[in-house]
């Protein structure tokens, strides 16, 4: 009997090229194939929810996969848990309907951008977080994310060479929130994101941030879909995928 089961992963993306599986590269979707092909002696597609670039983070990446097995979910769960390495961790695994699809069926996700705001870089964690040593305006920062809440075109914070069929999302919310001193965390969700978009927005945001554009300058950025007059994308190490809601 067939049966599709639906996974949770958490996986830290500093030693990973990304989510989609590659031949010679290391990456989330091929280190847990390879796991469930040793469990169930077949090759076993995974279905993610979207793809993570190289050295992005996950606290709750879905995924789904359809095999002919009598193994219940919880022997799939510690199974896996037993052959992954250390940076991969299955935090649940249940049965759900056939026509379940991890990428299809999601609604919107959230993601978290970490920057660590303080005079000097940090020893432990520094993987984790993007270090900017001159202090940011955060009211300022705050007034521009508000511009991008939403139905808009995102176009100018996409990189070169997306397959989109167009690039309008649905920016369900945006906000700025200090998780400590010396913590800024920008938290977003949307319908759908283009590729780079959250990491772009950030880095147009630091600039905001810094004095070096306006809010409003960021508006106009915005609305010209031009990614040139937006800012850099900012490093990938700051980047979690915090939920994906269905």
């Amino acid at each position: 009997m067939v049966s599709n089961f639906k996974i949770i992963i958490e996986y830290d993306g500093t030693n990973f090229h990304g989510w989609q599986r590659q031949k010679e590269d290391r990456t989330v979707q091929g280190e847990i194939e390879k796991a469930l092909q040793t469990i169930t002696g077949t090759r076993v597609i995974l279905t993610g929810s979207g793809r993570t670039d190289s050295g992005v983070h996950a606290l709750n990446q879905v995924a789904n996969f359809r095999c002919e097995t009598s193994l219940a979910s919880d022997v799939f769960e510690r199974g896996l848990n037993s052959l992954l390495p250390d940076d991969i961790v299955i935090k649940e695994c249940c049965k759900v309907h056939d026509s379940f699809h991890a990428r299809y069926d999601a609604k919107s996700k959230i993601y978290h951008y970490r920057i660590l705001n303080r005079p000097v870089a940090a020893a432990v964690g520094r993987q984790y977080a993007w270090f900017i040593r001159k202090k940011l305006d955060k009211v300022a920062m705050r007034n521009a994310i508000s511009l991008i809440i939403g139905i808009h075109d995102f176009k100018a914070f996409e990189s070169s060479g997306s397959p989109r069929t167009h690039t309008k999302r649905h920016m369900i919310a945006a906000d700025l929130f200090e998780e400590d001193n010396a913590t800024l965390v920008f938290r977003i969700e949307a319908d759908g994101f283009l590729r780079f978009m959250v990491r772009t927005i950030v880095g147009t945001l630091v600039e905001v941030g810094l004095g070096k554009i306006s809010p409003d300058d960021f508006k106009k950025i915005l609305k010209s879909k031009d990614r040139s007059k937006a800012g850099a994308t900012a490093p990938a190490t700051g980047l979690y995928l915090v939920e994906v809601k269905y």
